[in-house]
């Protein structure tokens, strides 16, 4: 049984900030092991027995993530079969549309199973039953979800019905898909056992996708067919058009096709659900990371530098400086470089009305950290002022940073670990640790580590204005000339 992993790396995950950031979303997070929750995903079916499992996922990302998204699976020897990037977001529906799309492309029916990037498995052995299960129906021409086996009543999440079981035991026919519900609605679900939370995972062939959402949605299929025909290759990935995908209906695949098919036979597609009792969370807001990790013996989970006292129940993450809290209950309190966030747990999901209010404030702090990721590295503003900006770059061994000239800038760097080769006007030399160069404004210049380990320097800037936007790029490796 062939089975090809579709990973749908979209959102932002605002109700997870001031970790999670738009240009830096939750799944790009390491919040439970050491791997982040996109590479925990990639790595979700590995040895899986009696499954023929591609080890090339396909997935589809935001396009604004996708040098992110590449340096994790560098980093874990990991190389995609395809990286479909998305210029704008229109839902689950057309993502998996263009992976389907792309299958048909290469020639391939397998089985697709298609993950969310930022969900949590507990139970692998568990997960692997029922992607088994699943897989088996899917191959024989069903969609089939995935219905998590609550463990108490969930106001957060929508619910699936199950109907009659298949033949063979295993799974169930999908009998419909029912909103949110308020507690009582949800205790009543949870007592009949006939509703399962909604997973979002799916398996299903792309023949079968295509045809149901042909028939159900068929100007979704004419605008994501258009997208993709006329992208291009660019590097590693595989960009869409990005006006024909900009037309396209924006749309989850709940609400495109599945709730249509369920009860359904006239398109001769089964709408199918498989149990999973995996340990399984969406990760959606703190109050759930809370619940999946561990904790000491006042139920205190912590990360970082962290040190409580006469404290009950809380979530506090460090970042680096130390977070002491005496006598607090039920709270969570998140410190990164440049924001501290402070909330009672049960008021988690209102973080994400937190964050609509920063960016109305005009601040980019909702958008990106203070340390930013670049192909080639990184960067961290670490001070300024009104005519300077202190920045401390790490860039990967072998990278480049574009040929590049500043209008309004001139910049020193001083070498503090690694070697750099610098191209200044034109003249190239190298600058050793402990060594420095300078690059006076309106100077065409690159900075390259020829070395096997990272380099890092410091970097000041100084002039009339030191935005990010006065970098006129003239050469780069990365498409962004």
């Amino acid at each position: 049984m062939n089975i090809q992993p579709v990973i749908l790396s979209g959102g932002s995950g605002t109700r997870l900030w001031p970790l999670s950031r738009e240009h830096y979303p939750k799944q790009m997070i390491a919040f439970v092991e050491d791997d982040s929750l996109f590479q925990a995903t990639v790595r979700r079916l590995a040895g899986a027995a009696g499954m023929e499992v591609s080890a090339r996922p396909l997935v589809v990302c935001n396009e604004a993530h996708r040098f992110l998204i590449a340096e994790q699976m560098r980093g874990m020897g990991v190389t995609p079969e395809a990286l479909i990037l998305e210029p704008s977001g229109r839902n689950t529906a057309p993502a998996l549309t263009l992976a389907a799309l792309h299958m048909q492309e290469v020639g391939g029916d397998a089985v697709m199973l298609v993950m969310p990037a930022d969900h949590v498995i507990g139970d692998k052995p568990a997960f692997l039953a029922a992607v088994r299960q699943a897989a088996m129906l899917a191959a024989d021409g069903a969609v089939v979800t995935f219905g998590i086996v609550p463990d108490k009543p969930e106001t957060g999440y929508g619910y699936i019905r199950r109907g009659a079981a298949l033949a063979g035991g295993g799974g169930h026919m999908l009998a419909g898909f029912v909103e949110k519900p308020d507690l009582d609605t949800a205790k009543k679900y949870v007592e009949s056992g006939d509703y399962w939370w909604n997973s979002g995972l799916f398996a299903l062939k792309p023949s079968v996708w295509l045809k149901a959402i042909g028939s159900l949605r068929p100007e979704m299929l004419a605008a994501c067919t258009k997208a993709y025909v006329e992208g291009a290759r660019d590097a590693d990935f595989r960009r869409v058009d990005t006006n024909a995908f900009a037309a396209c209906p924006s749309d989850s695949i709940d609400y495109a096709v599945m709730e249509k098919l369920a009860g359904d036979a006239r398109l001769g597609i089964a709408a199918q659900v498989v149990p999973l009792a995996a340990g399984w969370s969406d990760v959606g807001a703190w109050d759930s990371l809370w619940q999946i990790l561990d904790k000491d013996a006042d139920g205190n989970a912590t990360r970082g530098e962290v040190v409580l006292h006469d404290a009950h129940g809380n979530l506090v993450f460090s970042q680096g400086r130390m977070v002491a809290c005496v006598g607090i209950r039920d709270m969570v309190v998140i410190e990164t470089a440049d924001v501290i966030m402070v909330a009672p747990l049960d008021r988690a999901q209102d973080v994400k009305q937190l964050v609509a209010k920063v960016k109305a404030g005009g601040h980019s702090l909702a958008e990106s950290h203070r340390k930013v990721y670049r192909p080639w590295g990184s960067y961290d503003s670490v001070d300024n002022g009104e005519r300077f900006q202190v920045k401390r770059i790490i860039v990967n061994p072998g990278a480049s940073l574009s040929l590049q000239k500043h209008h309004h800038r001139a910049e020193h760097w001083i070498v503090v670990q690694g070697t750099a080769e610098v191209t200044r006007g034109d003249e190239v030399f190298l600058v050793s640790e402990n060594q420095s160069t300078y690059i006076p404004l309106g100077t065409t210049h690159r900075l390259v580590n020829p070395g096997k380990i990272a380099l890092e320097m410091i970097e000041v800037q100084s002039g009339t204005y030191l935005g990010e936007d006065d970098i006129v790029r003239l050469q780069d490796h990365y498409g962004r000339a």
